[in-house]
């Protein structure tokens, strides 16, 4: 996938540069140790025809708290961000695009606090990052970090190689994604996305605590309550989740995508037939606002 070319722009701590001269320090403690962290997040051509970034205070809220809570220096204005993606969105040409803000340190092979940060906000056109198709999902040999060794509610750059470990792993199986378990065997995530599965009307989703609390997943919360559709947060059980009528993982950059099967075993119901295919659907008119009431299930 080409994500830039000789015309593309980014924003780099203040200034429009080309991305193909923005340049980054190979001695920076990001690259050599994973310290740094990031935001994905998207915008939207809505049925009005303007640009919108869907949740943009929300998203650059979250990455202001990530870099503090990483103890990362952080001079930057949520105003100032949130401008400066509509102006990188605007030269690039683009309507439905995918944001990558991404804060990242100066030079330094040492262990010690970086005293500045290096902030840039890059785009490109992607489709929904796992596709549109129904999902073959594996159960994980790996699981999500422990909590008392990462700050896991942080978007932290290092988390992603147990994000991209699992991920391989299901892929080389032949499935499509990985659905990870906790330290203590309950129900996870996916590499980049959260989980809900459907039984018998509610819906069902791994409480907070192991799991990156997702936008995106609290966004698929406040539709539910909008469509009187019962969430329950716990710990799940993966014998909960055999005999689910439906399941879906969701996120910004996977949207909301239902699920054919998991460990080759289909889900009980035909995603068609399910509440889990009226929220996708829901949430796709949700980003693209589009006027329209909701169904009350």
């Amino acid at each position: 996938m080409n994500y830039y070319n000789e015309n593309t722009v980014i924003w780099l701590n203040g200034s429009i540069v080309k991305a193909s001269e923005a340049k980054i320090d190979l001695y920076s403690q990001t690259m050599h140790y994973g310290f740094g962290v990031f935001e994905g997040i998207r915008s939207y051509k809505t049925h009005s025809g303007e640009t919108r970034i869907f949740k943009a205070e929300e998203h650059f809220t979250r990455l202001q708290r990530s870099a503090e809570t990483l103890s990362m220096p952080y001079p930057f204005s949520k105003d100032e961000l949130i401008e400066a993606t509509y102006k990188v969105l605007e030269l690039n040409g683009q309507q439905d695009a995918y944001i990558r803000p991404l804060v990242y340190a100066p030079a330094n092979m040492s262990f010690a606090k970086n005293t500045e940060s290096n902030l840039a906000i890059l785009t490109w056109e992607m489709a929904p990052f796992l596709g549109e198709k129904l999902l073959k999902v594996m159960s994980s040999s790996y699981q999500r970090p422990n909590p008392k060794g990462f700050h896991i509610q942080a978007k932290a750059v290092g988390h992603y190689v147990n994000s991209l470990l699992a991920s391989y792993e299901a892929k080389s199986k032949g499935y499509d994604e990985a659905l990870l378990s906790d330290i203590n065997g309950f129900l996870a995530e996916a590499p980049g996305a959260n989980l809900f599965f459907e039984k018998d009307g509610t819906l069902f989703t791994p409480a907070t605590g192991n799991i990156l609390p997702g936008i995106t997943r609290a966004t698929v919360m406040e539709i539910c309550e909008e469509m009187k559709v019962p969430v329950v947060e716990k710990q799940c059980t993966f014998e909960e989740l055999a005999d689910a009528d439906a399941a879906f993982f969701c996120g910004t950059a996977a949207e909301v995508v239902g699920w054919e099967s998991i460990d080759s075993k289909p889900l009980r119901k035909a995603w068609n037939d399910t509440i889990s295919r009226q929220i996708q659907l829901a949430y796709k008119d949700r980003v693209t606002e589009k006027t329209a009431e909701l169904t009350t299930i």
